[in-house]
């Protein structure tokens, strides 16, 4: 046998071996002979690199050390999942779900493992790489780390389509977790906190042998992609198995909401019994058709929802209360509390929110509170154990001065947060802002963290974001902990923000109200800053989804003398402040004032391409038909009762070549 063959062969073996045992949990050879192949194939390929392999099974011992791990952006956007809590919540989502999908829906449920989510992509049955959720837009290239866990498969099997993603979480399990800790212990250091957190550190270690001594896990549930061909959730389950992957068998295809909480109901007493943390069950719409129909919210998919168990809930003490300022002057008041175990965690403090919910409550500094992890994630007060109260308390008073800078607080009608005024003068104010402007969802200026700015504002280096373009590398290396290279690195990613495009500028600015989506609703509408400035309050109302409040802090922002100072210094030393030339040469008013509803199964094209082309044309995508619909696009299977609605209210019905010829004539 030629060494190639040789080579070749050891590597299929290998391969199968890891998927008997550590997906089907099922070895068939001892671990001794599977190290004995081992090493003959790490010898083969030490001397024959010529037959080198990226996805071979030796990679698995790790070895390579990432000192800087790249950010990556999504091919497919990573949404969160909205929560419920109750029957009551799941019933209004399948409300919410039938009005807007024609016929049955059956649903898919599944455990939601509490783990480090991750994208794995793979072409040609390749693993090519492995990124971490981060923001659900951008993540962190953790491949080296992820090829030395087992149950991924660096390659396919089977038929598999050319290109996709498969979303899962990196676990680990009960019984590995409680090894490391006793290895710690031993050793004289301190034991991990909880299976979650240590798995989500695992993946940013910088040396990946260090991960491959790590029993971590891979779980997948979901696979993304453009025509995959694929008609339902489970039935995609089904495929990724086949393919390889480690797919949890304890999913479940139902067709009614009783079903999902009898689901519920069984996995809420067993979950107990996994060798894995969960934290509830996941409920999906089972069509792919009836998902795409259903599409998306700015920060969720309408066809999902995680139905979340009991959060775990302690006592302690509350010995005082403190109040932080925020960005906008927000005034938020905290409690602190003595330490104490809820959900793998030590929580020591907690957001009390605001001044009606300390007094609703009746939270006392030195009472005895009730914490829980709200979602079993942000600690929260739910109540005060008052026979443990002590006869001489006094209701809390709540500050009337802000604790930073000493003005006098305001609370506007109709709203629940007390606030600073001090817009100019107040250091968390002025160091926020500024570290919402360089943050990664904003201008994601790469070698500046809020620690550093803390620092520029206080040796008074800046005092806005518009500052920072003036820093020079001389000035910010005696800083502490600046060497020259991170000054280099600082002053480099400042350079580069000036590339950061309109929309995220206008995020980063720090304007109330003004989130990601209404930044790129504003940035999309007006095209140019100056645009948005000289917008009248009533125009900005007629801009899609922007109210009231919306358009007059937007006024208000911009009626300040001082910002559009910043502006006009930002302009000058080259940010983004309109919408760039290409993107302008792929947008229209072709479609302007037009309202379009996308139904069924499309060949030329994708839904989601066509949602895109509707809004690069100026025009508006419904989920559901109603009277102010202009059009539909009808694809193949469309739904029969979307079809005799538009029929019903007279809406004009187009193919998918009617509109592609629509957008042609512009």
């Amino acid at each position: 046998m030629i060494i190639e063959e040789q080579i070749n062969q050891l590597r299929e073996e290998l391969r199968q071996h890891n998927y008997n045992y550590y997906v089907l949990d099922t070895p068939v050879i001892s671990d001794y002979d599977f190290d004995i192949k081992l090493k003959e194939l790490q010898r083969l390929e030490e001397n024959y690199p010529e037959y080198y392999d990226p996805n071979s099974p030796t990679l698995r011992v790790g070895g390579a050390v990432t000192k800087n791990f790249e950010t990556v952006i999504h091919d497919h956007r990573m949404y969160s999942l909205d929560n419920s809590y109750s029957k009551e919540d799941l019933l209004d989502w399948e409300k919410r779900i039938k009005k807007m999908v024609d016929g049955e829906v059956s649903y898919t449920c599944e455990l939601k493992y509490d783990g480090a989510s991750i994208s794995l992509t793979y072409e040609e049955g390749l693993l090519v790489r492995a990124v971490t959720r981060g923001d659900g837009i951008q993540g962190d290239d953790v491949t080296t780390n992820i090829k030395t866990i087992k149950s991924v498969p660096l390659k396919l099997k089977g038929n598999f389509p050319a290109k996709f993603d498969i979303r899962g979480e990196i676990v680990l399990p009960y019984e590995g977790f409680a090894k490391m800790n006793s290895e710690r212990i031993a050793a004289g250091e301190e034991p991990y906190m909880n299976p979650r957190n240590t798995a989500s550190g695992s993946l940013k270690l910088q040396d990946s042998s260090e991960v491959a001594k790590r029993p971590l896990d891979c779980l997948l549930y979901n696979i993304t992609g453009d025509r995959l061909g694929i008609s339902t959730q489970f039935e995609s389950l089904k495929m990724a198995r086949a393919w390889g992957f480690k797919v949890p068998t304890e999913s479940k295809q139902v067709n009614s909401i009783d079903e999902v909480l009898a689901y519920v109901t069984y996995w809420d007493s067993h979950r107990h019994n996994l060798p894995y943390e969960t934290d509830g069950v996941v409920i999906k719409v089972n069509n792919i058709q009836q998902q795409e129909e259903l599409g998306f919210t700015a920060k969720a998919p309408r066809w999902a929802m995680a139905y979340k168990f009991k959060a775990e809930q302690v006592f302690t003490h509350l010995y005082k209360i403190t109040y932080q300022v925020g960005r906008t002057g927000a005034i938020t008041p905290v409690a602190n509390l003595e330490p104490v175990l809820l959900a793998g965690t030590t929580v020591k403090r907690a957001s009390l929110h605001n001044a009606d919910q300390i007094a609703k409550l009746d939270i006392r500094e030195g009472d005895t509170v009730f914490v829980e992890k709200g979602g079993e994630i942000i600690p929260k007060i739910i109540g005060v154990d008052f026979q443990k109260r002590n006869q001489d308390s006094q209701p809390t008073q709540y500050i009337t001065q802000c604790p930073e800078c000493s003005a006098q607080l305001i609370r506007k009608e109709g709203e629940a947060q007390h606030y600073c005024p001090n817009y100019k003068g107040c250091p968390p104010q002025i160091i926020g802002r500024i570290q919402h402007y360089i943050s990664r969802k904003a201008m994601d200026i790469e070698g500046l963290g809020g620690e550093t700015v803390a620092l520029l504002v206080n040796e008074k280096l800046i005092i806005n974001y518009a500052d920072l373009y003036e820093l020079k590398k001389e000035e910010v290396i005696p800083l502490e902990r600046m060497a020259e290279k991170s000054a280099d690195n600082l002053i480099m990613g400042i350079e580069k923000s000036k590339e950061i495009p309109f929309e995220r500028v206008l995020f980063a600015l720090g304007i109330r109200y003004v989130g990601e989506t209404v930044a790129k609703k504003l940035a999309k509408h007006y095209k140019t800053i100056d645009a948005i400035i000289n917008a009248t309050e009533e125009e900005l109302v007629n801009v899609d989804e922007i109210g009231i409040t919306i358009a007059q802090s937007v006024k208000e922002f911009f009626a300040s003398e001082e910002n559009r100072k910043l502006i006009y210094r930002l302009k000058n030393y080259g940010v983004q402040l309109e919408v760039s030339a290409d993107k302008l040469a792929n947008q229209t008013d072709t479609l302007k004032g037009q309202t379009f509803v996308v139904s069924g199964v499309f060949e030329k094209v994708s839904r989601n391409e066509l949602k895109k082309m509707i809004e690069d044309n100026a025009g508006k995508v419904s989920s559901s038909i109603s009277s102010k619909t202009s059009f539909v696009i009808a694809g193949a299977n469309m739904g029969p009762s979307k079809l005799d609605k538009a029929n019903k209210l007279a809406i004009p019905i187009i193919s998918e070549d009617d509109f592609l010829a629509k957008i042609a004539q512009k």
